[in-house]
């Protein structure tokens, strides 16, 4: 008799989110653990977004801020960059220059430099503000209005300002992140807040929050793992919406990212250590649930993509 491999079966499902106007983007949509395509149906590759911001990346480490030397200095010329020579999928724009400690650019100024980008890329945006709680609730209402019938991604929605970001999201028809702070409970507790107020369950991103490979990567694991076997096990709604791992901004700010070879020759070469954290965060990071990624280097990227390709 031939051994027939036992298989598991769910009674739930990650809802299918698609994002962009012009050119679209499809994330989830299984019933499966991450990749167990031998137990049931995973429709869609995860999608990597490449991080952008709207004022030059002075706090970038020298090995991923020399990548995108003579583009960064403006958001538009770097958008297209990402698109045009290096095949973005998405393009997520972080509005640093917003946040009270930085520039503190108006919500006006946020708002034309969306649409700036807007016009010159026709993949799909994910607009991110400064996560200053207060500054994001001005901010994020005006780039919302500015990117109206675009289906972009609108984010973070926290506990502090979920409700105005939420109702400029709803108004506009944009997809929305909910970010909580590595608890389960409390991102079903965000979840099921922002429904409430009429958003509709299938149009949101969980972000349970990420942290790089040495830093408490194995707790961000568990949390995004539990979240999506609550999803599938438990068919729970408020647990079902695809999840994201900012993962470029948590991988290039820690030591080992930033450590120079002199200093530490025993690590080796700096830019491969660089590369190799980004690309092994974001690979832990799909394993666990996570459908959408926002990653920095594109040597990263193209590894983690590869990792995809052969997972599916």
């Amino acid at each position: 008799m031939a051994f027939v491999a036992p298989k598991e079966t769910y009674s739930g499902k990650v809802f299918e989110v698609t994002i962009g106007a012009d050119k679209t983007a499809v994330f989830g949509g299984e019933n499966v653990l991450p990749f167990y395509s031998f137990e049931g149906n995973v429709p869609h590759k995860p999608v990597i977004a490449y991080e952008i911001q709207d004022v030059p990346p002075e706090d970038w480490p020298e090995t991923v801020k020399n990548v995108y030397e003579g583009v960064s200095g403006d958001p538009v010329t770097w958008a297209k960059y990402c698109q045009d020579k290096l095949n973005a999928q998405a393009i997520a724009l972080r509005l640093v220059g917003t946040h009270p400690d930085r520039e503190n650019r108006s919500s006006e100024d946020a708002a034309k430099t969306v649409k700036d980008v807007l016009s010159a890329i026709n993949v799909p945006l994910i607009i991110l503000g400064s996560n200053h709680i207060e500054k994001d609730s001005s901010v994020l209402v005006a780039v919302s209005e500015a990117a109206k019938g675009k289906n972009c991604i609108i984010g973070k929605a926290q506990e502090g300002n979920y409700k105005t970001i939420a109702a400029a999201a709803m108004a506009n028809n944009h997809k929305l992140i909910a970010m909580s702070e590595l608890d389960i409970n409390l991102s079903k507790q965000l979840n099921i807040l922002i429904t409430q107020m009429g958003f509709d369950k299938e149009r949101l991103i969980t972000d349970p929050m990420c942290s790089a490979l040495g830093y408490g990567l194995e707790y961000t694991y568990s949390v995004m793992e539990r979240i999506r076997l609550a999803a599938l096990a438990q068919n729970d709604a408020t647990m079902q919406p695809p999840m994201l791992a900012d993962v470029g901004m948590y991988v290039w700010k820690i030591k080992e990212t930033q450590a120079s070879e002199a200093d530490l020759p025993m690590w080796g070469s700096l830019k491969e250590r660089g590369i190799a954290w980004e690309t092994v965060t974001a690979g832990s990071l799909l394993i666990s649930g996570a459908e959408f990624l926002i990653m920095r280097h594109p040597e990263a990227i193209a590894a983690v993509e590869k990792f995809i390709e052969e997972l599916m």
